[in-house]
């Protein structure tokens, strides 16, 4: 059975990846991760905040004392002229890349299109094959308008794009009044795939110490339905890749995914949940359905179920909804009613 797939132009064994989480730091797990079946990396995350406060730590580094000797403004370039990285970081793309033979995508996370990006070049260098910018930005300030921050997104992704030549894929979240036009102004603006869809940080409340409380839950299969919604809308309307994350703890998952339209599928939690060898039940599990059919890979599915494809688009739609909840107020009189009698 082919299981191959494209993702932004690579070819990938599987249309399984294994998306960024703290395990994947790890270089004995990441060959775990291609032996049971993955068919790529992401590596964690490295934050604009890390990149940003390591700078300025070596910018007072450099600076201090220059005044205590009139020769001492001599010692160091100015700061612009360090090729500035986080280099452990760098490392990890470095032997990841060069230990794995599936590809290997690095994480970059921030909100501005500041100096940071230049890390993006130094991943490249390091041997990323492709990098996935995870634009992470709460708007907490209320005079910041919906337009303001659509522009933020597409002028970080613009910025990284100019700096390097490896794809970039872009994870948001599904809050923009309009996510199908922000989707095409991503692509507009360069990226190659968009991976549907980031989980914002959601505090929790803490009323023994009354404070607001770190609180990350693992995702769970029912969180897929938006994703589903939005890549079953957008296949075949972008000139960019699809990426299905949020959800994934089956090989049904994986299945729906790929019938709305999902060039690959992206999973975290659940391989923090059963380890590495569950990327092998997931790829062993899609193709047992699809040789069950008679179908010769992902291929033959991706997209079935798109907004594009099917004979009710009404599905996608608010039409379905009405008639949902319509049909739950019918079917919940008829309960009360088979009661009273």
């Amino acid at each position: 059975m082919d299981m191959t797939t494209s993702y932004m132009g690579i070819s990938l064994k599987s249309p399984l990846v294994a998306s960024a989480g703290p395990l994947n730091a790890d270089l004995d797990h990441l060959k775990r991760l291609e032996d049971h079946g993955a068919g790529a990396v992401v590596l964690p995350s490295i934050f604009e905040e890390q990149i940003a406060r390591e700078q300025a730590l070596l910018d007072d580094l450099m600076l201090a004392g220059i005044d205590s000797n009139p020769e001492g403004l001599s010692y160091f370039p100015p700061a612009s002229a360090f090729d500035f990285n986080t280099q452990s970081h760098l490392e990890l793309v470095s032997r990841a890349a060069a230990a794995l033979e599936i590809p290997v995508i690095a994480s970059l996370n921030g909100t501005t299109d500041h100096g940071w990006i230049e890390h993006a070049v130094d991943v490249e260098r390091a041997g990323a094959s492709a990098i996935e910018l995870n634009i992470y930005f709460i708007p907490s300030d209320p005079n910041v308008s919906g337009a303001a921050v659509e522009q933020r997104y597409v002028d970080v992704v613009g910025a990284v794009k100019a700096a390097v030549r490896i794809p970039v894929a872009v994870k948001i979240g599904p809050y923009f009044s309009s996510p199908g036009h922000m989707a095409r102004r991503l692509a507009d603006a360069g990226a190659d795939a968009l991976v549907l869809f980031n989980r914002f940080y959601e505090p929790d409340i803490d009323l023994a110490s009354l404070s607001v409380v770190p609180s990350l839950e693992l995702s769970k299969t029912l969180e897929m339905r938006l994703p589903l919604l939005w890549i079953g809308i957008l296949y075949g309307r972008l000139g960019a890749s699809l990426a299905g994350s949020t959800g994934v703890e089956t090989a049904e998952d994986v299945i729906k995914y790929l019938m709305v339209g999902a060039d690959v599928v992206m999973t975290t939690s659940s391989i923090l949940r059963h380890g590495a060898q569950h990327m092998r039940v997931l790829n062993d599990g899609l193709a047992a359905w699809l040789d069950a059919r008679n179908l010769d890979g992902p291929a033959d599915i991706r997209g079935r179920l798109s907004h594009a494809k099917i004979h009710d688009p009404e599905a996608f739609e608010r039409a379905n909804y009405v008639r949902i909840l319509q049909g739950y107020a019918h079917g919940h009189r008829g309960r009360h009613t088979r009661h009273a009698t």
